[in-house]
């Protein structure tokens, strides 16, 4: 009886999905993610290839959409549509802000945006 040799395939978990290791090392399968949005209060993590800054009007409804954060927007993570990510509450206040890292207070809640 000859015994059978098991082979191990490193895999990584990246948004409820198992990939092989060496895939992404290789560029076969490319890491789909932009930014990373940390919530302070309980280390929730999310992910998202783009984002963008939403604007609502005195009524609560949309107005615009922007590339960059200010106080009384909202943030939204990709995809954009119905099956968006994450939307933050509105911008209260802009802790810290660089080119590759944004800290922020929301009406109920403290960010970490982070550009990967």
């Amino acid at each position: 009886m000859s015994k059978l040799k098991q082979t191990k395939i490193p895999l990584t978990l990246i948004d409820d999905k198992l990939l092989m290791d060496i895939a992404i090392e290789q560029g076969v399968i490319e890491n789909e993610f932009n930014w990373k949005l940390v919530r302070l209060s309980d280390g929730l993590v999310k992910q998202s290839k783009d984002i963008k800054w939403l604007e609502f009007n005195e009524s609560g409804i949309f107005k615009s959409e922007h590339t960059y954060i200010s106080k009384g927007r909202s943030l939204l993570m990709s995809p954009f549509n119905t099956s968006f990510t994450w939307q933050t509450t509105l911008v209260t206040e802009i802790l810290e802000q660089r080119e590759d890292y944004i800290k922020f207070n929301t009406g109920n809640s403290s960010y970490e945006l982070y550009k990967l």
